[in-house]
């Protein structure tokens, strides 16, 4: 009997911890119809400019915020 109410205890904790992990998965996600977010410097782009300086990466890295840089 103890046996038993392990295997369904692991049972049901397995499913909860896939559960979260799919739901955390969905939220994060970008979602159809939102364009793909790189990451922040030139070694991240497509086609990386020439020149890159200290406040080009500062812009880089604060874009989707509405404050700029306090490297200026």
């Amino acid at each position: 009997m103890g046996l038993i109410r392990l295997a369904a205890a692991g049972a049901l904790g397995y499913g909860l911890y896939a559960y979260i992990k799919s739901a955390k998965t969905e939220a994060t996600s970008a979602g159809p119809g939102c364009p793909d977010v790189r990451d922040a410097g030139p070694e991240n782009m497509a086609s990386p400019p020439t020149k890159w300086s200290k406040t080009d990466e500062a812009i880089d890295e604060s874009f989707p915020a509405s404050d700029p840089p306090s490297t200026y």
